[in-house]
């Protein structure tokens, strides 16, 4: 019998996350040793918005070290997962029939929203990996994106969203205190979204007024509200991980349709 998986967002953190022990390192390795692997695995990461949509279709995707000033280390990083090149043609199809402008793009491969995560739930790299890129629409179309790729989760394949529950880099504090406000805002999503406030998340006028310190840029925040509308949007999400790095830098894991 085939699986669904639910959906899932997880906070990548900032790329250094790779080479350094941090309790959320922890929390996608237990991610990853679920008993039914997926057959294939779609994310939607922060680092890819475009128009039209992309989706990789190599079947040999490379690793994008899509960041700079950071250890050699890190660099020399590589995450061989296999394209299916047939499964984004499907996907490409799908989005098509939703209404997307789409581009299959044989060029781009997996940057590190994507590889990072990934390398810790799946080290071995034996499931193939689609990237498909933000919208660059907007939360509507985050919407209408997360629930054309759901029906997907009925072949067995894990629908990945990868942000950061809070992210705002000016406010990274190395010493490792986090500040009242992140927190709150923390608290802020766990209560729409295990509380089932949607709306909480979609509508402007219901952001916390402290929403544009935790995301001054949307980009982290955007594959969220794919992942909740890829799980169900009319059922509440579940917090399976919180924790921070460098101290504002928000690690929140959420899966949707359990």
């Amino acid at each position: 019998m085939t699986i669904r998986h639910p959906s899932l967002f997880v906070s990548h953190g900032a790329p250094d996350i790779a080479i350094t022990e941090h309790e959320a390192v922890d929390a996608l390795r237990e991610l990853g040793k679920r008993p039914e692997k997926p057959a294939a695995i779609i994310v939607v990461s922060a680092h890819w918005t475009s128009e039209p949509v992309g989706l990789t279709a190599s079947a040999t995707p490379e690793t994008i070290h899509d960041f700079g000033g950071f250890p050699e280390a890190l660099y020399r990083l590589r995450y061989p997962a296999k394209g299916d090149p047939e499964l984004a043609t499907t996907i490409a199809g799908k989005l098509k029939d939703a209404d997307f402008d789409v581009d299959l793009n044989e060029q781009r491969g997996l940057d590190h929203g994507t590889w990072i995560p990934l390398s810790f739930m799946y080290p071995d790299a034996d499931i193939p990996v689609i990237q498909v890129s933000l919208p660059a629409g907007g939360m509507e179309d985050w919407i209408r994106m997360g629930e054309t790729l759901s029906p997907l989760r009925k072949d067995g394949l894990l629908i990945i969203g990868s942000g950061g529950s809070v992210h705002n880099l000016r406010e990274m504090n190395r010493e490792g205190s986090t500040a009242p406000w992140a927190h709150e805002f923390e608290q802020w999503l766990l209560e729409a979204i295990e509380g089932n406030h949607f709306d909480w998340l979609t509508e402007p006028g219901k952001f916390p007024t402290n929403f544009r310190t935790a995301h001054p840029t949307i980009e982290h925040y955007a594959p969220l509200i794919v992942a909740w509308a890829a799980g169900d949007r009319k059922s509440p999400g579940r917090r399976i991980h919180q924790s921070f790095m460098y101290g504002n830098v928000g690690m929140s894991f959420y899966e949707f349709d359990t």
